[in-house]
């Protein structure tokens, strides 16, 4: 099958490509102890990352972008990756979820506002989760009622990824009172983080993931106009959200197979090191069968990777895919951290090792974008789909 979408010139995205992942370990993973210590990415770094593009990858050129398909997408994502979560999380909600669902589903005076902005480094938030619902969409409380030529928006929106730097959030919103089929109680509407009524809660303490924020959003009355709704219509706001979620879970499972990759190279230099009764320990074979275990592990997600985005390069639908590899590359790379902490030994439990930060920061791959559980009802679900309509062809 021929490309949807060729994207960046092949040869022009290789350099990128080599590029990013000499910036990635030369510039990135040495200044991580400063976003640690900081708890946020110093802002000289930020505007690295916006001049190198980072946060216009996947726009259209037209918007300022450089018009990466799925696959350049997922690949970056995954050299960056390599370096600590905060990274990745800054941008990853820019290019996957908010401009997709702007791309996919929006007007075109919603894309010349909003894309020019995001691809120029303009930090966005993804509004779905909140506390009483996450990817139950029955749930969903927060409602978006019609006044005069726009809406009034009511609501707390959780866990939100950026929201304490976020200049827009992408806001889900009950635009019927009555659960309806589809989820067509549920519009999108795009809302400046400065509109009047929209404040963000402190950021929330994790066990994990330094630099990298989540708050609340709570919404008092908002009012934003008509042309906010996103593609100026109701009831489309939760199936363009849910395109937008194969494209972070590819990201989520594409951090996730890099990370492991991090860790597991920490744990090979690790045990090349140390030294136990005379010789390193990389010697004896039950820590070899640790680091060959990771081995095979990261390299099958690598593979499930590369087949996910070439099909989605091909305009095929990638729901079962995304949500396969989500799944199996975050539960891999909760494995290999955990291999990696027990390589390290007493060492492993130290917070002066990465092994321990590496085990904290890995938790989260398994949570977000969707849980491991619900990737297995989305799988199932899809599987017996499949089977029934083969069963009745």
């Amino acid at each position: 099958m021929s490309m949807v979408n060729p994207g960046m010139d092949a040869d022009v995205f290789e350099q990128f490509l080599d590029q990013l992942k000499r910036y990635v370990r030369e510039r990135l993973v040495p200044a991580e102890a400063e976003v640690i210590a900081q708890d946020r990415i110093p802002d000289e770094l930020l505007d690295e990352m916006r001049e190198m593009g980072l946060f216009g990858l996947t726009m259209p050129e037209e918007y300022g972008g450089a018009g990466m398909n799925v696959s350049q997408y997922i690949e970056t994502i995954h050299t960056l990756s390599y370096a600590m979560p905060a990274y990745r999380s800054i941008v990853s909600i820019n290019l996957g979820m908010v401009c997709s669902a702007i791309k996919n589903g929006g007007t075109e005076e919603q894309k010349a506002a909003w894309l020019p902005r995001l691809a120029a480094g303009d930090i966005a938030s993804f509004g779905l989760t909140e506390p009483g619902s996450g990817s139950d969409s029955a749930g969903l409380q927060t409602t978006a009622v019609r006044s005069g030529n726009g809406y009034v928006l009511n609501g707390t929106k959780r866990y939100i990824t950026n929201a304490p730097f976020a200049k827009v959030a992408l806001i889900m919103a009950r635009t019927a009172k009555e659960n309806l089929p589809r989820n067509a109680h549920v519009s999108a509407f795009l809302v400046p983080m400065d509109t009047a009524g929209v404040t963000v809660g402190k950021s929330d303490k994790k066990m994990g993931q330094s630099g990298s924020h989540i708050a609340d959003i709570i919404l008092e009355d908002v009012f934003v106009p008509g042309d906010a709704l996103l593609g100026g219509e109701e009831g489309k706001g939760f199936a363009t959200a849910m395109q937008s979620l194969d494209n972070g879970r590819l990201s989520v499972g594409a951090a996730s197979t890099a990370y492991a990759r991090r860790i597991l190279d920490t744990a090979v230099r690790y045990a090349t090191e140390r030294k136990a009764f005379g010789e390193p320990i990389a010697n004896f074979q039950l820590i070899q069968a640790m680091l060959a275990d990771s081995h095979a592990e990261i390299y099958a997600a690598e593979c499930m990777m590369r087949d996910a985005i070439r099909k989605a390069d091909e305009g095929r639908k990638i729901l079962l895919e995304a949500a396969a590899f989500k799944m199996f590359a975050s539960e891999m790379c909760g494995r290999v951290a955990d291999r990696c902490v027990q390589v390290h030994g007493g060492a492993g439990y130290l917070a002066e090792y990465e092994a321990e930060r590496f085990f904290r920061d890995s938790r989260i791959y398994r949570i977000y974008e969707g849980t491991t559980q619900i990737m297995q009802l989305v799988i199932a679900k899809q599987m017996l789909r499949d089977f029934a309509a083969g069963a009745q062809g």
